[in-house]
């Protein structure tokens, strides 16, 4: 792994399950009661307009795919007749092999236990069937890195589309790129063309119905990977469902 991959792949780590690792380390420092800074704890990832842009409800079944801070939030969304998948991938585990630990300790919580880990190659998931949702969050645009595999992107889309049931969710939130730049700045900064993830996501047949805008800066030039001066990324949210 070169420098720039190893530094790409704890950049999506530690932008996933990393705060939790973190939040627990020394784990005999850290204060039983203190949970990791997740959507649960930080108003800055706006838990319930993501939720509720998602659709989820009670006893839904839904897959957090390179899960990591919102897996508590889809567990108390779904509640104890639901189910959350949290799918990471093999190639993140193996670079980092302190993230199924960290997982494990959300999963052994007994307010977690409708919460199923699930670590496999990023080209053969074997996601459940019949899904009500499938979220990513910011990793999407990682899917076209060469430390992912590569990922076969239009495969895993198809994989996803198996999976759901007809009329299911299949929700995306990313840091926007600017018109053009397509999937080129991806592992620079991290960022993915709206556009062009739309046409990835349709190509698998697909249905976009909805845009959501509470993520959205448009102050960042999205230019950079850290816009200056400092400011939250601009991040889209879309919503695509499995035609009927």
């Amino acid at each position: 792994m070169t420098r720039m991959i190893a530094a790409v792949a704890a950049g999506l780590f530690l932008a996933t399950i990393g705060p939790a690792i973190q939040a627990q380390t020394p784990a005999a420092q850290a204060p039983a009661a203190q949970a990791p800074a997740d959507a649960l704890t930080d108003p800055a990832m706006k838990r319930e307009e993501v939720i509720a842009f998602i659709g989820v409800k009670p006893g839904d079944h839904v897959a957090d795919i390179i899960a990591g801070r919102f897996i508590r939030a889809l567990s108390a969304a779904v509640g104890p007749k639901g189910k959350v998948y949290a799918v990471q991938a093999d190639e993140i585990v193996k670079a980092h092999p302190e993230v199924p630990p960290a997982l494990k300790r959300i999963t052994d919580q007994p307010a977690y236990a409708n919460v199923e880990v699930i670590v496999a190659p990023i080209n053969a998931l074997g996601l459940p069937g019949k899904l009500d949702a499938v979220f990513i969050r910011q990793n999407y645009h990682d899917l076209h890195d060469k430390f992912m595999g590569p990922a076969d992107v239009p495969a895993f889309n198809r994989a996803v589309f198996a999976a759901l049931k007809p009329g299911g969710a299949y929700v995306i939130a990313d840091h926007a790129g600017r018109p053009g730049t397509g999937i080129s700045e991806s592992t620079t900064l991290h960022r993915i063309e709206e556009a062009f993830l739309r046409s990835e996501i349709e190509s698998a047949g697909f249905r976009l119905v909805d845009s959501g805008t509470f993520l959205r800066n448009p102050a960042d030039p999205r230019d950079k990977e850290t816009p200056d001066p400092p400011m939250p990324k601009d991040e889209f949210i879309l919503k695509f469902i499995k035609p009927l």
